[in-house]
């Protein structure tokens, strides 16, 4: 993990890659709490032997939200600013889903500093592309443009 002093260290890396997060394993039971907790039961989800039986991936497939939502802990292992009281989600420029994660799959996220932009006295707007990587595998799960307030 990379550690900055500050925002001003932070900022002097726009443009250039930080890292990447440790491997994180998507499994089922954690596909099923996702969709116990988003009242999204989709049977490629959930329902293992249907999705291994007439899915198009296989087997069963991890929400592409639950991706998503894995992104503030995976970004989280990259890199940290201290000094930093509060990071809030500030949104999202772009998001796309390129390849779905199977159940059982391990994922990690490659962050490169997009931008970093004052929002006002102590607060900044850092912007980094992820890229979700799914082990062995040649395509992404997912490439977002992620958005984060932070206040120092």
């Amino acid at each position: 993990m990379q550690v900055f002093d500050d925002i001003a260290a932070l900022q002097a890396r726009v443009g250039t890659e930080l890292g990447t997060s440790d491997w994180l394993t998507v499994d089922q039971s954690r596909i099923d709490r996702f969709a116990d907790a988003t009242d999204d039961h989709q049977w490629i989800h959930v329902d293992v032997e249907r999705a291994t039986r007439e899915s198009p991936f296989g087997g069963p497939v991890a929400h592409g939200f639950l991706t998503l939502a894995l992104l503030p802990r995976l970004v989280g292992e990259v890199f940290t600013v201290r000094g930093v009281g509060t990071r809030v989600n500030y949104g999202l420029n772009t998001l796309r889903f390129i390849n779905p994660v199977p159940a059982g799959a391990r994922i990690r996220a490659r962050v490169r500093l997009s931008d970093v932009i004052a929002r006002g006295p102590g607060a900044f707007r850092v912007g980094c592309h992820v890229t979700v990587e799914i082990e062995n595998h040649d395509r992404p799960a997912c490439i977002a443009e992620t958005l984060t307030l932070y206040i120092v």
